[in-house]
């Protein structure tokens, strides 16, 4: 019998979940996404997640979800992207009330990476690997042979005159309108400074932007082998529910 688990990645422009079945690592449900609530504070992304529990007939049951932000026991301790109110908030006990039902809370990067670990491109990888989200921010997560070092923040990396975020995510690449070459060649300096501190063996590039992988891939110049997420866009969702369900088979 399938696993069955509801995932809902929280990002900084869009929150979607799907059914997910966890032993095979695929959606068994339709998509469903809402736009980040302007005013994006915790209570109203809970709000809006609420909306995909509805839509999906999850009423009552666990749930898995990822955010982007630092979390540790449930609470989390960053704001990047997203409302300085999360900072210090309780997410996944308000988001549980709010719930009536269990909730199971990790960094959105490392719910990607967890399904890459199991079903992607980072199973069986030897060493360092390296899971790269781009999107609205840049989010990280980092295996030692499998083993994930949970929330890291390697978008906060200084890079030139700021940090990485502010050259080598897709919401620089649309804002200023950069070709391939362009934004390519930033990634590919970041890359490069990743390769500097952690000498991966392989790095993984998740986020919406993989799925145009081949129009910056010729960029890339790298020791480590780079490759974009087997699972695309849907890595945060069904590493979330695998978070939930990982948690309640360790009870």
């Amino acid at each position: 019998m399938a696993a069955k688990m509801l995932g809902i990645d929280i990002g900084g422009t869009g929150i979607k979940g799907a059914i997910v079945d966890t032993k095979k690592g695929i959606l068994i449900s339709e998509r469903t996404k809402y736009p980040t609530p302007k005013n994006a504070t915790p209570k109203n992304v809970i709000a809006t997640a609420m909306k995909i529990v509805k839509d999906l007939e999850w009423e009552g049951k666990p749930i898995g979800a990822g955010c982007p932000a630092v979390v540790r026991q449930g609470i989390t301790k960053s704001a990047t992207n997203i409302h300085k109110s999360w900072i210090d908030f309780p997410v996944e006990e308000t988001f549980s009330a709010m719930a009536g039902a269990p909730v199971s809370l990790i960094n959105d990067a490392d719910a990607a990476g967890l399904a890459e670990l199991s079903f992607g491109e980072a199973k069986g990888v030897d060493g360092v690997c390296l899971l790269i989200t781009l999107g609205t921010g840049i989010g990280s997560a980092t295996f030692i042979d499998g083993v994930l070092v949970p929330n890291t923040e390697l978008g906060m990396l200084k890079m030139r005159d700021g940090i990485a975020e502010d050259y080598a995510t897709n919401r620089v690449r649309e804002q200023l309108d950069l070709n391939w070459k362009e934004w390519g060649t930033n990634l590919n300096e970041y890359l490069n400074h990743l390769e500097v501190l952690f000498s991966p063996n392989k790095i993984v590039i998740s986020g919406g932007v993989c799925k145009k992988f081949q129009k910056y891939s010729k960029y890339l110049e790298t020791d480590a082998e780079v490759v974009p997420a087997k699972l695309l866009n849907n890595a945060g969702i069904i590493g979330a529910a695998m978070g939930m369900q990982n948690k309640l088979s360790n009870k």
